[in-house]
């Protein structure tokens, strides 16, 4: 935990390792995974089990403002804050044996997983945006039911750019957990001595959670092109759809859905149900039951990191305050969660993930 902790720069406004002259910016937001592979952050074997090959055509480097780029180049290849993480865990339970042996999944193995984004840099490319949308929705007479909405139609000139722009986005944050899973490769090496053969680590699948992708999906009996929103979700599609990589075809896709740093993770595999009654989605992680402010007052005068180590969890965090807001009783249950996505037929229950460290931004 500790040489993962000090390979992974983490927590608000850290830096990461690399610095990035403005071809490689404008390369990186192109390219995204790829282009971390392509500098030596991994194999190209990761692209092939990666949502989108870990690159999303169509984004335009230059509708990024100069304060996003600024935010991004310090960040590319860090943890973050918040509920970002990497996890070392074990698998506890197996559900599905013949979907979990072909993930390479097996009892009692140990995985990590890693759950982080594009940062400031897409944060920023938001906040960028929402002005635009905020004038778009007055230009094109949108009337809003609440104030927390923002749009633009499709075709227009405001949304077109928005969807470059976070096409880049998308591909920074691709390009950014896979140089950090490349660190978390090297510490594992580094710290048991192992070659990579040794180790036999590999990527099962990388997914996205908070993306607009355009999509065929089959409304009253038609098919139409859709923009789907997934905030919080992420995809579920089942065997045979033309988009998942050749290793899952027949398979389905592998849906990962994090939980607290103290009770459970989860890997599912998407279903046909889903395509027909959620666009092919499913949710992304436990859900919060407190906000982060009553978080940090309920733990006010305890050492949730002692707390952590009584259950067997070694946790390493770049400050006291982000550990107070994410203690597990912050989160709802995701063993509850997983079993209403399960019983609802959207994606199906593969295997349970027990945490035993985690570092935390």
């Amino acid at each position: 935990m500790e040489v993962l902790y000090n390979n992974i720069p983490t927590g608000v406004g850290s830096k990461g390792k690399l610095r990035l002259g403005s071809e490689d910016e404008r390369q990186l937001l192109l390219k995204g995974a790829r282009w971390a592979v392509e500098k030596g952050f991994g194999d190209k074997e990761d692209l092939l089990h990666t949502e989108s090959g870990g690159c999303i055509e169509g984004a335009d480097p230059d509708l990024i403002s100069k304060k996003a780029y600024e935010r991004g180049r310090a960040q590319q290849g860090t943890l973050g804050s918040g509920n970002h993480f990497t996890e070392i865990q074990y698998v506890d339970e197996i559900h599905e044996e013949k979907i979990a042996a072909r993930l390479g999944l097996f009892k009692d193995q140990i995985t990590v997983m890693i759950h982080t984004g594009s940062r400031g840099f897409g944060h920023q490319v938001c906040t960028d945006f929402l002005e635009v949308m905020a004038k778009a929705v007055q230009k094109y007479k949108i009337d809003l039911p609440d104030k927390e909405l923002a749009c633009a139609p499709f075709n227009s000139p405001e949304a077109q750019d928005y969807l470059a722009a976070m096409r880049a986005a998308a591909n920074y944050a691709w390009a950014n957990r896979q140089c950090i899973m490349h660190w978390v490769k090297e510490s594992f090496m580094q710290t048991l001595n192992a070659s990579p053969t040794a180790l036999g680590m590999s990527l099962i699948y990388d997914v996205a959670h908070n993306i607009a992708k355009v999509e065929e999906h089959t409304i009253n009996g038609r098919k139409r092109k859709l923009v789907v929103h997934r905030k919080g979700a992420t995809r579920a599609f089942p065997p045979g759809h033309p988009e998942l990589p050749l290793a899952y075809k027949d398979l389905g896709q592998p849906v990962l859905i994090p939980g607290d740093m103290g009770r459970a993770s989860f890997v599912l595999i998407g279903t046909e149900k889903a395509m027909q009654e959620t666009f092919g989605s499913t949710c992304h992680g436990a859900g919060r039951v407190m906000s982060r402010h009553q978080a940090i007052r309920r733990a006010k005068g305890r050492a949730i990191y002692r707390e952590m180590e009584d259950m067997g969890i070694i946790v390493r965090s770049a400050g006291r305050e982000t550990l107070a807001e994410e203690m597990p009783e912050a989160y709802k249950d995701i063993s509850n969660v997983v079993d209403v996505v399960h019983n609802a037929g959207i994606s199906k229950k593969v295997a349970k993930l027990r945490p035993i460290g985690v570092i935390k931004g």
